[in-house]
């Protein structure tokens, strides 16, 4: 489909239809790259988020289905047409940012992340979305770069694997260890990103985290002294988002 730029419908009923040689070429080189665990987002460089083509590469982390649910948390819990100032802590290719100043039109979003060459992938994907007049990328280790400053909402997908577990061929050998790891457990960014978020929201704010399998108990621990904390499964039932506010008497 994507070689022959069509769309699956049209190659379906034209099963006649012959590759150039050129095309030939380009489509066998591709089949290897994959037989040797490439993810196919790396070989066509986009991913799919939020029903928008997000442009990626070896630098970021490829998006995936189940973080649109934090996307989808954030949507139920703020309004959609007021002038909010949101923060994506470890943006990578700049999906969630994206996502959310597609649909939220008077919002001012600020992207960071610790990989200079993760936030070119963001900048992209902001002006193939025409969103780059509302979104600030900043290069930061979470929220040092903006201390000082106070937002609405924090979200973030921060790496949450520990370093002890294995994951798929196709997932450690290509995409980026440090989008992946925390650490030895795997909450070691969330000991560090929470009580920053806290230092940052608004009174009221929200902070919503992607999670692993395994960690809503932990979490909880972690989110003891914020108010309304609750957490959303993904379609397989498995605790995804992680949902808490910053008490307005903080």
């Amino acid at each position: 489909m994507y070689i022959l730029g069509r769309h699956r419908a049209w190659l379906l009923a034209h099963s006649e239809a012959e590759l150039t040689q050129e095309q030939a070429r380009q489509f066998e080189d591709w089949i290897q790259r994959r037989a040797l665990h490439e993810p196919v987002q790396y070989i066509l460089g986009k991913q799919e988020f939020f029903g928008l083509a997000m442009r990626v590469t070896p630098a970021v982390l490829i998006p995936r289905p189940e973080t649109e649910h934090l996307v989808e948390a954030l949507l139920q819990r703020v309004p959609n047409d007021a002038p909010l100032r949101i923060c994506d802590v470890g943006t990578g290719s700049g999906a969630i940012a994206v996502a959310v100043a597609h649909v939220l039109p008077r919002a001012q979003i600020t992207a960071l992340d610790c990989s200079a060459a993760a936030l070119d992938v963001a900048r992209q994907n902001a002006v193939r979305h025409s969103v780059a007049d509302r979104l600030r990328i900043a290069e930061s280790d979470l929220l040092g770069a903006v201390r000082r400053e106070r937002f609405d909402a924090v979200v973030s997908n921060p790496p949450y694997v520990a370093l002890s577990e294995v994951l798929e061929p196709q997932v450690r050998e290509y995409e980026p260890s440090e989008a992946l790891y925390a650490g030895p457990t795997g909450l070691e960014v969330y000991q560090r990103l929470i009580p920053e978020a806290h230092d940052v929201l608004v009174p009221g704010g929200w902070l919503l985290l992607e999670m692993g399998h395994g960690q809503r108990d932990a979490l909880a621990g972690l989110l003891a002294s914020w108010d309304g904390v609750e957490f959303v499964d993904d379609l397989a039932g498995i605790p995804r988002v992680a949902i808490a506010r910053r008490r307005i008497s903080q």
